[in-house]
């Protein structure tokens, strides 16, 4: 198992958020970012699709090295092919790299073995966290011959692609399967899709060490207090 500050850097900050750059106002994205500044999030999320794995289309590396941030960039990567796209993502900027499972079925071990070679941009001590994804329709048992090649897994909780979607309950039975098959693996869980500020208290109950979220934090009108609201209750305060 790969070790880096990167992992060290995420698992400090544990329970946290991963605030989703993709809901904020792009436009004002220096006055968003700065909203967050004092909040405790050290997390921001990158949703990066190529309308070929999910419907939807975002951005690339351009806009992932664009964002000028001191939170660690967390790239989730939606997209087809990801083992030739990887390393621009590392170039970009990334700090926590995720792929899906489903995207990359026969060589995706190749993904994270090329992630573990790979200079963080920030920092050249810092390493990478290399994640997996996995959709809520797919088996977990996918999982298990990745375990000992990674450093998060991310359980989708919608099915990835489109906004306004609700968190699918079965979550958190999987959530549970995958700590037992995690075992004594020092790997983070990560739940993503539909979570809200109605919904935080309960998602706190599951015990995810990080949490993304997006419009329940940038929803145009309160980012500072929206964010210390979704961690504190996170966190159980």
């Amino acid at each position: 198992m790969q070790t880096n500050k990167a992992t060290d850097m995420l698992k400090a900050l544990a329970p946290t958020i991963g605030v989703g750059v993709l809901t904020a106002n792009l436009m004002k994205l220096g006055d968003e970012l700065s909203a967050l500044d004092g909040t405790g999030v050290g997390v921001l999320h990158f949703d990066v699709m190529d309308g070929c794995f999910c419907p939807s289309m975002t951005f690339g590396p351009s806009f992932v090295r664009g964002v000028k941030t001191s939170l660690l960039k967390d790239v989730h990567l939606m997209i087809a092919d990801p083992l030739n796209k990887v390393a621009d993502y590392v170039a970009a900027g990334a700090d926590i790299l995720t792929v899906h499972v489903e995207s990359e079925p026969t060589h995706i071990h190749r993904i994270f073995q090329a992630l573990g070679k790979m200079t963080n941009a920030n920092d050249p001590d810092r390493g990478i966290v290399r994640g997996v994804a996995i959709n809520p329709g797919t088996p977990l048992e996918v999982l298990e011959p990745l375990l000992d090649d990674i450093e998060m897994v991310t359980l989708l909780a919608i099915n990835p692609g489109w906004g306004g979607q609700k968190f699918i309950p079965s979550t958190r039975d999987r959530l549970g399967r995958v700590r037992d098959m995690i075992g004594s693996r020092d790997i983070l869980l990560c739940v993503d899709g539909g979570i809200t500020r109605d919904s935080i208290a309960e998602i706190a109950l599951m015990g995810a060490d990080l949490v993304i979220t997006g419009s329940a934090v940038f929803d145009g009108k309160a980012p500072t207090q929206n964010a210390i609201y979704m961690l504190d209750t996170l966190r159980g305060k």
